[in-house]
């Protein structure tokens, strides 16, 4: 099986591109969740935005807000403590 491109997630045997990557490291609550939300209202209903995190609080935020707004979380990967989160615009 090949690997996923940069800008690709697996899902469902499927890449899936995003729109928009943003870099919110060394950024402390409540700025990561704020510029997500932020960003996530630029795209189009159906694009995908890949927010890379290091704020431990973040994880809890960030996939906090994306339920609630109804937004779909489509993977979360922890690398030591770098965190990127792929979240696709729904509404």
């Amino acid at each position: 099986m090949l690997s996923p491109r940069r800008g690709e997630v697996p899902r469902m045997g499927l890449n899936v591109g995003f729109a928009k990557t943003i870099d919110v490291r060394g950024l402390f609550c409540p700025e990561p969740v704020f510029r997500t939300k932020v960003e996530i209202e630029s795209l189009k209903v159906g694009e995908c935005l890949e927010v890379l995190a290091d704020d431990p609080a973040a994880e809890e935020d960030i996939t906090r807000w994306a339920k609630r707004t109804g937004q779909e979380l489509l993977s979360f990967r922890r690398d030591g403590k770098n965190l990127t989160f792929v979240i696709r615009r729904t509404k």
